[in-house]
């Protein structure tokens, strides 16, 4: 085996052995789309925590929608790639609506060796995000549809830059660490299984989304979503 093939051998099977260690203890008979809710409302609550969370607060309060990702795994060797299944909640009214569940897969965080794990959480700012995921076809983020790093802390304070005409804004958590995160070339892919899992037919992204998010799995995501709408300045 040369090299090159036993560094990705190694480095597939280190990305199998870290979402081993880091999978949370069983609740139960919890389905997977119960797990993705579920991190979903405990990575809102850290990021809520942060000093800085009011940027994203102020974000997400007047957003379209918002798609979270509580667990987005980066591997690679130089430019590397990155994998997560997230969960999309979109603005009706005074409420929420959804939900509905997709993956993003490709494209990566930068030069990287080795594997890396963070949240992620997508802000919806304008209808051309929300067509994109509402829309029935994956798409690649900075390609179909334009993304820039969420504006954090003083940066948020910026007039004009390069978020002026970005329809997502990314924002990021890892080891504790909260940030605006610069994330281009992923596609984002709906996840057709988990939807007929939560719905119990096989709805589209679509329709999903047009439904009032009110069972009572989905409240707790709701509730935190309104917890951190709150921080808003």
């Amino acid at each position: 085996m040369s090299g090159k093939f036993r560094a990705i051998a190694l480095l597939t099977a280190a990305v199998v052995i870290f979402h081993l260690a880091s999978m949370p203890q069983a609740y139960g008979a919890e389905t997977q789309h119960e797990k993705h809710i579920r991190l979903s409302v405990n990575l809102l609550r850290k990021m809520r925590e942060q000093s800085d969370a009011d940027s994203m607060a102020h974000a997400i309060k007047s957003a379209k929608g918002v798609a979270i990702f509580p667990s987005v795994v980066q591997a690679g060797i130089g430019l590397g790639g990155l994998s997560g299944e997230g969960v999309i909640l979109v603005r009706q009214g005074k409420g929420w609506g959804g939900p509905s569940f997709v993956s993003i897969v490709g494209g990566s965080f930068g030069l990287q060796i080795g594997v890396k794990e963070v949240g992620l959480v997508l802000v919806i700012i304008n209808q051309d995000g929300l067509q994109a995921f509402t829309g029935g076809k994956s798409f690649k983020l900075g390609g179909d549809v334009s993304i820039a790093a969420g504006p954090v802390g003083r940066d948020a304070q910026a007039a004009t830059d390069s978020r002026a005409d970005a329809s997502i804004y990314s924002y990021s958590m890892s080891r504790g660490l909260f940030a605006g995160i610069a994330l281009s070339g992923a596609t984002i892919n709906r996840n057709a299984d988990a939807n007929k899992a939560y719905w119990g037919s096989a709805l589209d992204a679509k329709k999903a989304l047009a439904s009032k998010a009110d069972g009572a799995k989905i409240k707790p995501l709701v509730k935190e979503l309104d917890n951190l709408s709150k921080l808003s300045k």
